[in-house]
């Protein structure tokens, strides 16, 4: 039998186990379409009660399923408009190079994004700067800066065709029954 202390750490796990169910979907598609909506409407088109829909949001919170809730900018609007990916290339792998310079990089607040990767590079990064002034500025007092880094490709963003940042929810087919 489980200790007091320890129940709520079991019923966590419970939870943790337990699949996302189709209204779990609907909600999340929902919040992604529009995270400003208000939980009554968001419970009326899940077809929960308000109390019912604060109990799941809390849930998917507690699981890690809904991360945050953000408002998404006009980069241009606030004078970021140039976009940019850096492929980075370091001289060595060990696993103190790799983490001075992830340290290193999320103390940049214009990389957005910052991906380790296979095959030829090592990382990409998705960086935002006003001009191109400030993107030199980026790559060369700071990116070629952090030790171990070898080389820096840089291509400039002309046209942005897609973006989003929605996951596509399709319900799985366990979860459809």
């Amino acid at each position: 039998m489980e200790k007091t202390d320890d129940l709520g750490a079991a019923e966590s796990r419970r939870s943790l186990a337990r699949p996302l169910d189709a209204t779990d979907y609907a909600i999340l598609a929902l919040l992604q379409e529009d995270s400003n909506r208000t939980d009554v409407d968001l419970a009326r088109k899940v077809r929960l009660s308000a109390s019912g829909l604060k109990k799941r949001l809390r849930k998917l919170e507690r699981r890690g399923v809904i991360q945050q809730r953000v408002t998404l900018l006009d980069r241009n609007a606030v004078d970021l408009g140039l976009l940019c990916f850096v492929q980075v290339y370091l001289t060595h792998h060990q696993a103190d190079a790799r983490q001075h310079f992830c340290d290193a990089v999320r103390s940049l607040p214009e990389v957005l994004e910052c991906h380790f990767l296979t095959g030829e590079h090592d990382y990409l990064l998705k960086v935002v700067a006003r001009d191109y002034r400030h993107l030199e500025h980026i790559l060369a007092d700071h990116l070629a800066g952090i030790p171990g880094v070898d080389r820096l490709l840089t291509s400039i963003v002309l046209n942005e065709i897609k973006r989003t940042t929605a996951l596509p929810l399709d319900l799985p087919v366990e979860a459809e029954a």
